[in-house]
């Protein structure tokens, strides 16, 4: 049974056929929710349910967390970046901690890009702490699926050379709108739309390497913490934007991640 969780500034909610339903909980983090699992489920259970439509809601990825994204993951992409998928190698790179933004905020390019791209992809919430984990042990360690933009400065990406300010400034990467628990990630798949017109489409079975290769090459390099995000990659269709544009991330099981393109402050 999947498990939709939501976050607002003043708590937690599980999302139910009736609604949103308080979580009563301490939890401020990710993490802390994720460790008091017993009022998670005491939640689905009540009927004093609101409507989700009237909840304001925040990425319920907090932040600090680790944000692991894989480079290229599908084999649309690796093509159309002129690259082999069969010498393609598994690659991961940070993105800021500070680049978490939600699903009701706006992407705002910095005075200083040019040149602004979206990739849309399945983001993986991990639940519990791995540390070198056998790959056919690492979705153990997934508390849930949700969506996520990789916002990039892609003119900055070239002239940098490595990815930092390319791909970490605040806001580069919308989270949310909810994290579900009880997917099953294989069967998954995502579609961009950029003002209503699809530019990706990707499923989850055509990921070069699985979301359990994923975590277990990761947790080699570094322990992964409950609330910490691994981006899965994105397919083919990466593209620019522009101010007043708005990016969908759809993927039916979870929703839409929507966000509009602001010009620089």
């Amino acid at each position: 049974m999947s498990l939709p969780v939501l976050r607002t500034a003043d708590g937690w909610w599980v999302a139910a056929e009736a609604g949103a339903v308080r979580v009563e909980t301490s939890a401020r983090t990710t993490g802390e929710l994720l460790a008091d699992r017993a009022a998670v489920a005491a939640a689905a259970r009540r009927p004093d349910a609101v409507p989700v439509a009237s909840l304001s809601l925040l990425s319920p990825v907090t932040t600090p967390c680790r944000v692991v994204a894989q480079l290229t993951n599908y084999t649309s992409h690796v093509r159309e970046s002129g690259m082999n998928p069969a010498t393609i190698p598994l690659t991961f790179f940070r993105k800021s901690s500070g680049s978490i933004s939600g699903p009701q905020d706006d992407v705002v390019r910095p005075s200083h890009v040019q040149f602004l791209d979206y990739e849309a992809e399945i983001a993986l919430v991990i639940g519990k702490r791995a540390r070198r984990v056998r790959e056919e042990h690492a979705l153990e360690h997934v508390f849930g699926v949700t969506l996520a933009f990789d916002i990039t400065a892609r003119d900055l990406q070239k002239k940098d050379g490595q990815w930092t300010r390319a791909k970490g400034m605040d806001g580069f990467c919308p989270v949310g709108p909810i994290v579900v628990a009880g997917l099953d990630v294989g069967a998954l798949a995502l579609e961009c739309r950029v003002n209503g017109v699809v530019k990706q489409r990707g499923e989850a079975r055509n990921m070069i390497f699985s979301p359990a290769t994923l975590i277990a090459y990761a947790s080699e390099v570094m322990t992964l913490e409950p609330g910490d995000l691994i981006l899965t990659g994105t397919p083919e269709g990466v593209g620019p934007l522009h101010a007043g544009d708005v990016i969908e991330n759809a993927v039916e099981s979870i929703g839409v991640l929507r966000a509009t393109v602001a010009p620089p402050p």
